[in-house]
């Protein structure tokens, strides 16, 4: 008696969840696809057809047991970043250098979540441990490619290694000095502009390879965990901020693959010496990047006018530019340099302010930062070990002087992303 071959399909299936759900803890599931194909047991329709099968049998493990009918898809996240920096600081003129930092820390510890609801409705949350505070909390709506909505928290439009590039993929550890001088929190020195804030985002990307990004925020970084992103402002923080982005992604015939991009944030009330004078902030970025097989280089430029940001009768316009060519070497090593000047134009900068981790050298006028190192891929980035060189520089005081101070050590980070 001869079996239907819609029921030799579906016993195959049968068999073949049964045997991979024995296997699925040692072996990939593709992997063992290919086998039963090579053996014979299964053809290619077959195989094809369980596939499917067990496509669905992964969504629909995924999905949350809370009872909510429309949430199709609930999907975890993490990532681990361990560190080490040995960093010392030498000020010219004087036997009194800062104390050097040799550590061991948590870099980042983030556990995060994203529920699809279905109809271009989702919501997504990443707390960062390490850091006791939000890297994303924001509820998105997208219609399309050319179009998507976001309502939250997250970082705004702003630097190539700050918003464009993931954390869990920088090739030189840390941001360089130019990023965190103009986008970590104002100290009197840096400018704290970019980075983390709550309003309203949109963005899209077109075939053509156009993309651009829209947001309007609270004027301030959120960087104080739940106090901050909970806080309905103050009088210095009663104003939106504007931000603005267009760029281009494209590739050449002979395959060379690029990403142009140019920034601008308005900032009303964020400017000064210190915040809550009434002064206004401009920032721009400027980036591009080239990647041509093994070879990668990105350049980036941050600008800005600062409505009295030396003193009360000076404005200032500090700037920075980066280069950093990196090379991969087959699939587990990428070799990595990166060179950053950095110009506060009267407004100061310490090198502690650029490089973190490093002891302070005294706030100088103009610093650069040089980075050689090289990661190692044990599972392409999701397990990777990186170690590098660190030397910078900063010079001539805000006052005039000739004073020199110079920062160098190494840094070390382990990385588990999953």
């Amino acid at each position: 008696m001869n079996t239907p071959k819609s029921q030799k399909i579906a016993g195959l299936i049968l068999g073949a969840m049964l045997l991979l759900a024995g296997l699925a803890q040692a072996q990939d599931t593709s992997a063992l696809i290919n086998a039963l194909l090579l053996k014979g047991v299964l053809n290619k329709e077959e195989a094809t057809q369980i596939q499917k099968e067990m496509v669905k049998d992964n969504a629909a493990a995924q999905v949350a047991t809370s009872g909510n009918k429309t949430l199709g898809r609930l999907s975890l996240s993490g990532r681990m970043q361990i560190q080490y920096a040995g960093l010392s600081t030498d000020i010219s003129g004087t036997t009194a250098d800062p104390v050097s930092t040799s550590h061991f820390f948590l870099r980042r510890i983030y556990l995060g979540a994203k529920a699809n609801l279905g109809q271009g409705w989702t919501s997504s949350l990443n707390y960062d441990f390490a850091g006791s505070t939000f890297d994303e909390a924001k509820i998105s709506w997208t219609k399309n490619d050319a179009f998507s909505l976001d309502l939250g928290f997250r970082k705004v439009p702003f630097g190539l290694e700050e918003w464009y590039t993931s954390s869990g993929s920088l090739k030189a550890i840390e941001r360089s000095a130019g990023t965190r001088y103009f986008v970590e929190a104002n100290n009197g020195r840096r400018l704290g502009a970019g980075s983390y804030r709550t309003g309203i985002y949109a963005g899209g990307k077109k075939s053509s390879g156009l993309f651009y990004n829209v947001a309007i925020t609270n004027p301030e970084r959120n960087e104080d965990g739940i106090a901050g992103v909970t806080s309905a402002g103050a009088a210095a923080s009663n104003t939106f901020a504007y931000w603005g982005n267009l760029g281009y992604k494209g590739k050449t015939g002979q395959g060379l693959a690029y990403v142009l991009s140019a920034s601008v944030g308005l900032l009303p009330d964020q400017g000064g010496k210190m915040l809550g004078t009434g002064d206004d902030l401009t920032v721009y970025n400027a980036f591009a990047t080239f990647t041509q097989g093994n070879l990668d280089l990105q350049l980036e430029y941050y600008g800005s006018d600062n409505q009295h940001g030396v003193s009360a009768t000076q404005n200032s316009q500090s700037s920075a530019w980066s280069i950093q060519p990196s090379f991969k070497q087959g699939d587990r090593i990428e070799y990595v340099a990166r060179y950053t000047h950095l110009d506060s134009d009267g407004r100061g900068v310490n090198l502690s302010d650029g490089i973190r981790s490093a002891p302070g050298g005294g706030t100088m006028n103009r610093m650069s930062e040089c980075y050689l190192g090289f990661s190692y891929f044990f599972r392409s980035n999701d397990v990777k070990w990186q170690l590098g060189y660190i030397f910078g520089e900063s010079n001539n005081t805000v006052t005039g002087g000739a004073a020199k101070a110079r920062t160098q050590g190494v840094r070390s980070q382990m990385q588990v992303n999953f």
